[in-house]
């Protein structure tokens, strides 16, 4: 959920709870202003009624409330000088009403003479009734107007001072430490944005000088390692071909030889495990799956033959994936190779391109590897000696760079599957 919309999420929850409860304690205060207002009324209208008896003897014969707002009931001494003033709520049947409506009720006693009286007034309450039902209403309409401008402040207001902050973020998602790119600029004066461009500025210098330091190694790796390696081997093999040489010697020299070319692969396994990590392999364009695996299958024909393995494919669709050329090269090459290198004498090696997918199945040991080791560098499932160990390793990180699934199953047949999304 975005920034903007969080605000409005926690601000209308907010307001709901502030209103909710300044409603509940406008709505009580009304309430008791209201009701004060009228029990000062019913006790001037009683004051003036008990006045009116005085003068007027016919008051007494009022003893309902037909024509007129009180009654007035005859009482024994000892239930009047009992009597506390009260005021009670209740409804009441209204002159050309047919329905029951609110009333406010006041129930006092008084002498006249030598009697006691119960005297019972009130006043309707149903104008005060709907008096606090606008003011409900009012507050709901308060409320979804407060809302309201909140979104509208959030969506106009709030969205261009958050302005800088997309847009540096949007830089971010374009920069690239490997280019150079200049580094985001954050527009405005606001102090928080300001910081955030200095720490972000401050992140990518150490970030490039990283990775200036790690190229610059690999690059010189690349040539301090490789240059001595080949000298090796070229004398090597010069001490091979002289005839000087003894057998035993000979067998010696081979084995060194063996060791050498070995260390070179290695060697250029970890560059290349490298540079992929260091994403120096962006030179992207639009790369047909089926003729990189035509072309790996056609390239390590002789190593299957080799190796008495029958390599099948199926084009069951076409694939295109936009990718470094060397690295599908490598990533198909790598597959197919660990396909005929682990097979049995006689086996099969199955592959199919569907549905984006490209799958390699091969015969193999009757049980299946480690899917949590198996991608992981230097782990071997046999122990020649002439496996590097990162064939699978360098198809992971291709993978990982180009954000591609690759998976490994056993279904009789070790399979390993990469879809390209």
């Amino acid at each position: 959920m975005k920034l903007l919309n969080q605000s409005i999420k926690y601000l209308s929850v907010s307001i709901l709870l502030i209103v909710s409860i300044w409603s509940a304690i406008f709505y009580f205060n009304m309430l008791d202003e209201i009701h004060d207002s009228i029990d000062d009324g019913l006790d001037n209208y009683k004051l003036l009624i008990i006045n009116r008896t005085e003068d007027d003897e016919q008051i007494f014969e009022q003893k309902g409330f037909e024509e007129g707002n009180f009654t007035i009931d005859q009482i024994s001494k000892e239930e009047a000088l009992g009597m506390r003033d009260y005021f009670t709520d209740t409804l009441l049947y209204m002159q050309n009403e047919d329905d029951l409506e609110p009333v406010r009720m006041l129930t006092s006693a008084f002498k006249h003479g030598e009697d006691y009286y119960q005297l019972t007034v009130f006043n309707s309450t149903v104008e005060e009734d709907d008096l606090i039902e606008d003011l409900l209403y009012s507050i709901v309409w308060l409320y979804i107007i407060l809302v309201v401008s909140i979104v509208l402040i959030n969506n106009v207001v709030l969205k261009r001072l958050w302005k800088p902050f997309y847009k540096l973020l949007s830089d971010l998602k374009a920069f690239r430490i490997d280019k150079e790119d200049p580094v985001p600029v954050v527009e405005g004066d606001t102090r928080e944005f300001k910081e955030l461009e200095s720490a972000v500025n401050s992140l990518i210098f150490h970030a490039r000088e990283t990775y200036s330091n790690q190229k610059r190694f690999t690059e010189n790796a690349s040539h301090e390692l490789q240059t001595p390696l080949a000298i090796i081997s070229t004398k090597l093999e010069l001490l091979l071909e002289k005839e000087s040489l003894n057998s035993e010697s000979a067998d010696h020299v081979a084995q060194i030889l063996q060791v050498i070319q070995r260390l070179t692969r290695l060697n250029k396994s970890l560059l290349l495990l490298s540079k992929i990590e260091n994403k120096q392999f962006l030179e992207n364009s639009p790369i047909s799956v089926n003729q990189v695996v035509a072309q790996s299958v056609e390239d390590l024909e002789e190593f299957a033959e080799f190796k008495e393995v029958k390599t099948t494919v199926d084009n069951s669709s076409e694939i295109q994936v936009k990718m470094d050329e060397s690295l599908a090269s490598i990533l198909v090459s790598n597959l197919i190779r660990n396909s005929i290198f682990h097979n049995l004498k006689g086996g099969n090696v199955t592959i199919t391109l569907v549905d984006n997918t490209l799958i390699i199945c091969n015969t193999g040991k009757s049980e299946s590897l480690d899917p949590e080791k198996i991608f992981t560098r230097f782990h071997k499932e046999t122990k020649n000696s002439s496996s590097s160990g990162l064939g699978l390793a360098i198809v992971e990180a291709i993978c990982k760079l180009y954000g591609f699934e690759v998976s490994y199953r056993f279904d009789g047949a070790h399979c390993f599957e990469v879809n390209f999304g």
